[in-house]
């Protein structure tokens, strides 16, 4: 049963995905990052009230370093879901582990194993492979953009083990994370004429990436909380399948067998990176 709270964690992310996807062709990444923002916010206050936590937190240097790298990381992580095929996109935001692994080598000491560094090259190899033959010219922006969505939420991940070693409560983090999101993303509601624009479609597509980025929050929390973590980091890439079977549905999203090649590639190396970190670091919670 626990497994089953992650895979619906990412069928609910992928879902955000599809949203955003679609909210692209209607909005700027900053207004759909407001939207995602305030739902949560809401969300959180209601979930605090009913477990009785405190939103006031003592280690807001901490909630500001997560709060401000997942929320640039959801920014970079929706342009590129605009720009590029859902599966492509989501793939490359799902490098994350790789840089986590990097980044507590270097700034925390732990050592980077010979099997995690086989992990991190072949994950390079992956993301070189999917870029260079699959993209068009007009895409490599946003691929860069999609892989700075993975590196930026490797701060995020790191912020959100140190805060969890400290104690701090998972709702108070997704709290002043939704929080700081929707501050960021209110100079484009404000400046992008979004309330003139609202009819029952988009506002339903609005809704859909609040509603379902937090609720996969909730799934992915509560499968970390009850299972074991490496099945849950491990089922968490059935994002990127979910995703690819909407890319594919919804909008005739074919990749071709050198770029599924590549992708299960970094797949590979994001669990591998995992299994090799995992007596030093805890698994990283996506912050989407």
């Amino acid at each position: 049963m626990q497994s089953l709270w992650m895979i619906a964690a990412s069928l609910l992310f992928a879902c955000m995905g599809v949203c955003v996807k679609l909210g692209s062709a209607l909005f700027s990444a900053g207004e759909m990052v407001f939207a995602r923002g305030l739902v949560g916010v809401l969300m959180m206050v209601l979930l605090a009230r009913l477990q009785g936590v405190r939103l006031a937190t003592p280690l807001w240097r901490l909630q500001l370093a997560r709060g401000l790298s997942g929320s640039f990381a959801l920014i970079c992580y929706f342009v590129a879901i605009g720009l590029l095929p859902l599966a492509t996109a989501v793939t490359l935001s799902y490098t994350s582990p790789i840089f986590v692994a990097l980044l507590l080598a270097a700034f925390f000491g732990e050592p980077l194993r010979l099997r995690a560094l086989l992990a991190v090259g072949a994950g390079f190899v992956g993301i070189v492979l999917l870029l260079r033959p699959t993209l068009q010219a007009d895409q490599w922006f946003g691929a860069l953009v999609g892989l700075g969505a993975g590196l930026v939420s490797s701060l995020a991940y790191v912020s959100v083990r140190e805060l969890g070693r400290a104690g701090e409560p998972e709702v108070r983090t997704v709290f002043w994370f939704s929080a700081l999101t929707a501050v960021l993303g209110l100079p484009w509601t404000l400046g992008g004429g979004l309330a003139t624009s609202l009819d029952l479609h988009a506002v339903a597509i609005l809704l859909g990436i609040g509603l379902f980025g937090g609720c996969a929050q909730l799934a992915m929390t509560r499968a970390y909380r009850l299972g074991k973590t490496l099945v849950s980091a491990s089922l968490a890439y059935t994002t990127v399948v979910f995703a690819s079977l909407f890319g594919l549905l919804l909008w005739d999203e074919t990749l071709p067998a050198s770029a599924l090649a590549a992708i299960a590639l970094i797949v590979a190396s994001g669990l591998m990176t995992s299994l090799a970190t995992r007596s030093s670091a805890t698994a990283p919670r996506r912050g989407n």
